[in-house]
């Protein structure tokens, strides 16, 4: 879908055109809060479902569009991450497909050729302890490579085939009494690493910044693993956490992921429910600084022949699939520095060369 011009359309909020090693996408979609903007209403009167969530103390109704929306999404965007995969295997124990097996399939009908999907990889295969019966445990799926290739690894690869562009594993913030020694994480990481199928799809989100430095990064290079920029409540700024790893791009296939979530300091809960119901940039969340640290990363992946995935949470500003991708790249464009698709080719806006 093309409407004319670079900036029509940036307009008309149509993503799927900028340079080829820029993607923007969203965690998760078919948001009802996002009809009328990116989604045509009348396709889905009379099928939207929804479903109650606390938040705290708090209780918010949530509906969502049906899961052939998909295909109106990705005439916008060329890229969308995953992330009921989180929850739970795609095969349970005695090797059956679970729902979000079943849910991941009905996506991939809706998939056309250039779509591309990024996979959050079930927590309990990068959380060393599960909470169980009250309390957490010592959770024996912890980096278990065999689990992870039957559970996870084939049948996602084997349903997807080349849609998957990438897989996430994501480790949520260790506190100091869940933590394992950095040596030891190191350790079992590299383990985990050669004993999995080979593939450059691979990225490592790491929430404890104890785990940011050196010793770690050196078991993503020999393993071709990316590491996950992640703009998020305790880590530090992007920046930071790109030069910790002394500006080095990991991922074999050349790609890198950038994930915009919460604003710094800001909890869970609290980005929660200024972001709600995610129809609209909230005045005041969209922190400036995180635009132009991925600017900057951005211009270093692009110069370096990497393709960069820029992933947009809803709580990252109110709207993850409109208000803050045309903020950040009306900005962008403002500022010179991005390479978009015009009707003869490539137009360099400025900065790139």
């Amino acid at each position: 879908m093309s409407c004319g011009s670079p900036q029509e359309e940036v307009k008309k909020f149509l993503f799927r055109h900028l340079h080829p090693q820029v993607k923007i996408g969203t965690a998760s979609d078919r948001y009802a809060g996002w009809l009328g903007q990116i989604y045509t209403g009348e396709r889905y009167q009379g099928r939207i479902t929804q479903r109650t969530k606390g938040v705290g103390e708090l209780t918010f109704n949530e509906k969502f569009l049906p899961i052939d929306s998909t295909a109106e999404y990705f005439e916008h965007f060329p890229v969308l991450e995953i992330d009921f995969t989180f929850y739970r295997p795609l095969l349970d124990n005695k090797s059956k497909p679970t729902q979000a097996f079943q849910v991941l399939k009905a996506y991939q009908k809706h998939l056309q050729d250039g779509d591309a999907l990024l996979l959050k990889v079930p927590q309990v295969f990068t959380a060393p302890k599960m909470r169980r019966g009250g309390q957490r445990q010592e959770n024996p799926a912890y980096l278990n490579a065999e689990v992870f290739t039957r559970l996870f690894y084939e049948p996602a690869t084997e349903l997807l085939g080349p849609a998957l562009t990438g897989l996430i594993f994501e480790q949520e913030y260790l506190t100091k009494q869940n933590r394992p020694p950095v040596t030891e994480m190191v350790a079992a990481l590299d383990t985990f690493f050669q004993k999995i199928p080979k593939d450059n799809r691979y990225h490592l989100e790491l929430r404890t910044d104890l785990y940011l430095r050196e010793p770690v990064f050196e078991v993503l290079e020999n393993h071709g693993v990316g590491q996950v920029l992640s703009h998020w409540t305790w880590l530090p700024p992007l920046r930071k956490q790109l030069a910790k790893a002394g500006g080095r791009f990991f991922n074999t296939g050349k790609q890198s992921v950038i994930r915009l979530l919460t604003p710094p300091g800001m909890r869970y809960d609290d980005s929660y429910v200024q972001a709600y119901p995610f129809d609209k940039l909230v005045e005041g969340m969209l922190q400036p600084e995180m635009i132009l640290e991925t600017v900057d990363i951005m211009m270093q992946a692009v110069n370096q022949g990497v393709v960069v995935n820029v992933i947009i949470n809803n709580r990252a500003g109110g709207n993850a699939a409109v208000s803050l991708p045309w903020s950040w790249t009306s900005r962008l464009l403002i500022l010179g520095r991005l390479l978009i698709a015009g009707p003869g080719g490539f137009l360099a806006v400025g900065g790139w060369r």
